[in-house]
This record gives C-alpha cells, sequence and structure tokens, in this order.
C-alpha cells in the first residue's frame, strides 16, 4: 500500500465518523460474508484442515498493521524454552523470494529471500524458522526437518488450513480496533464476534482507544516492550541512549505497520531527530536516503535486517516484550491438554 492511499485509510479507520467509512460500508459486508464462509467451511471439515501431531501456537490479529505480534512471538519462544520446550516459528514470509517453499531459513539467508519479520524471528530467536504462505504446510515441514516439539505460528489467526492448541490475539491500545468496521471500511480482518473464539488477548500499552469498550469480555494480559541498548547496523558496536544524546541530525527510519510507535519511543528516550516513515515491509533502496544527505539514522531491529547491505551509518533498537503473568502458564496447560488428549482447537 503507498503512502498516500496508507493515510487515507488511516483516516477513514481511526479518525472519527468518516462518510468515507459508511460508503464503503456495502464492501465491508461483503468481506464479512465471504470470511465467516471461509472459516465455517474449516469448522464444518469442508476444507482440508492441517493438524500437526505437536501443538500449534497461533500469535495474530484482528485487524491490518502493527501491533506488536513480533516482540510477543520472541517473547514465546523465550519462555517455552524456559519450560523445557524446544519451540519453531512458522510464517508466511512476506517480502521474500525463496527458491521454494515450504523453506526452513538458513543463517546466511537476506531478508530479500526470507522476508524481513522472519528473519529477524531467526536471528533473535535462534530457533528453527519456515516460511511459506501455506502455514499448513510450513508447519508440517518444521515437524518433520526438526527436532521442534511446539509450533508458534506467527500471524496465523485467518489461516484456518492450519489446526491449532492456542489462539492469541493482540491489540494495539492506541488504535484500538479503530472504527470497529470490517476492511475496507474500517480496519477489521474479521468480525469482532471472533474475539469470542480465541483463548486470550494481548493488549499492547494502555487500552487507551474508546473503541475497547465494544470487545467481549475475556481473558487479557497486558504487553509492554522495553528497548534494549541500541546496535549499530554493522554489528560491531552497541550504545546507551545517553551516548546517543549529543546528537540532534538522527534520521529516524520506521517501515512498519505502525511507524509512529517507533517515533514514540524514541521520543520518550529523550532523542531529537526528523522522521521518515515509509510503508510496511518497503524495500530499501538507495535512493530513498538521499533527502537525508548522509546524516545518521536511527532505526527498528526489522527495519535494520534489510537495510545493513546499503553501507549506511546508524542503530537499531532491539525491544523485548514484558507480558503479565499468567499467559504463558494457560499457554502451558493448554500444551498439557493437548500432550494428553492429541485434539486441537478444531
Amino acid at each position: 500500500m503507498n503512502d498516500a492511499l496508507q493515510r487515507f485509510f488511516d483516516r477513514v479507520w481511526y479518525g472519527e465518523r468518516s462518510l468515507s467509512a459508511m460508503l464503503l460500508s456495502p464492501l465491508a459486508a461483503l468481506v464479512g460474508a465471504l470470511t465467516a464462509r471461509k472459516r465455517r467451511r474449516y469448522l464444518d471439515g469442508v476444507a482440508h484442515v492441517v493438524r500437526p501431531t505437536i501443538p500449534v501456537i497461533v500469535v495474530g490479529n484482528l485487524t491490518v498493521g502493527g501491533t506488536g505480534k513480533t516482540p510477543l512471538v520472541i517473547w514465546l519462544v523465550q519462555q517455552l524454552q524456559q519450560h523445557g520446550y524446544r519451540p519453531g516459528i512458522v510464517t508466511r514470509g512476506y517480502g521474500g523470494k525463496a527458491p521454494h517453499y515450504p523453506y526452513l531459513i538458513q543463517p546466511r539467508d537476506s531478508a530479500t529471500v526470507t522476508g524481513d519479520e522472519p528473519l529477524l524471528l531467526f536471528r533473535r530467536t535462534g530457533v528453527p524458522v519456515v516460511v511459506d504462505p501455506r502455514r499448513g504446510q510450513a508447519a508440517l515441514a518444521l515437524q518433520d526437518q526438526t527436532d521442534c516439539d511446539v509450533i508458534i505460528s506467527d500471524d496465523g489467526l485467518q489461516h484456518y488450513g492450519l489446526g491449532r492448541t492456542y489462539e492469541i490475539v493482540v491489540l494495539d491500545g492506541t488504535r484500538g480496533l479503530g472504527n470497529g468496521r470490517l476492511l475496507p471500511a474500517g480496519p477489521l480482518r474479521e468480525s469482532l464476534d471472533r474475539l469470542r473464539n480465541v483463548n486470550a488477548l494481548v493488549i499492547n500499552g494502555s487500552p487507551r482507544h474508546s473503541s475497547f469498550g465494544h470487545v467481549p469480555r475475556h481473558d487479557s494480559f497486558a504487553l509492554s516492550v522495553e528497548p534494549g541498548a541500541f546496535v549499530s547496523l554493522d554489528l560491531q558496536k552497541t550504545a546507551t541512549t545517553d551516548e546517543l544524546r549529543n546528537r540532534t541530525d538522527w534520521v529516524a527510519v520506521a517501515g512498519i505497520g505502525n511507524p509512529e510507535r517507533f517515533f514514540v519511543t524514541l521520543e520518550q528516550l529523550g532523542l531529537q531527530f526528523r522522521k521518515a516513515p515509509f510503508p510496511d515491509h518497503h524495500v530499501y533502496v538507495p535512493d530513498d536516503f538521499a533527502p537525508f544527505a548522509g546524516a545518521p539514522i536511527l532505526t527498528t531491529e526489522k527495519d535494520a535486517v534489510k537495510l545493513q547491505g546499503l553501507g549506511l551509518r546508524g542503530w537499531y533498537l532491539p525491544i523485548d516484550a514484558r507480558v503479565q503473568p499468567g499467559l504463558i502458564d494457560d499457554i502451558l496447560a493448554a500444551i498439557e491438554r493437548f500432550k494428553t488428549h492429541s485434539q486441537h482447537l478444531y
């Protein structure tokens, strides 16, 4: 989605009452009917569902755009490892062009092969990551080619061809559910009723948006992100925030679902910078940085995996998730139930 179109939909989805949203409502009704029908075909056994013989945890969202799934997936991997499990990850690999699918990421792969988020997940966690637009095929490959005993499906809520043991939906506390309408009139991929069927809601930040008043009552867990030390793009050095505050010519580069979240984080750290938002999963080229006349950059970890080959000077900011106690206990209990009964949610 280009910048102008993204800005238009942001106004429609997250602004006040919008005539455009009302005009798009007939299309939204069609989307709702089609998504409900698709899910029902899998639930009724009409469409084929791949059911691995090991537990599957799905991390997804109900809205388009960034909500904080990636930090949660990393946290979940770490938590499962601490409890003796060997997790692996399956994901779509958006923006990558692997030589074949399913594709097991290798240490020397670049983001052009794997996509930016899968490579970030692989480098941060060190666990096996398989990319394939067909999540079910990715899960079978992960199960067959590695020693994983738990599968985490990144952004897999709507991929009903993969059976699942536990579903988590991540919501952005600031943007919430927007205007509460389905695509294209609003940001929802599925109807709000879908939240009644998931196991847990994880809310990234304080739930300030008014749309949370319409969220069905559910077990919810708070997520917060904590920035770590900055890492140089050449991976040779780290730096504290205090060490970077002595410059004011930084350019903050963010090609993520919600760039403003990154900019706010930098502001809270007391850094001064110019904003350079790009579309989510943007493929960077040197000309993107010509307007900044060689100024040093600050960027996200997701963007860094694509920028490291461009010869730029700058730093990226890793972040770690902190999740309210109770979520991992609930997940572990679901895994134990699966091991006893070998049953997915569907």
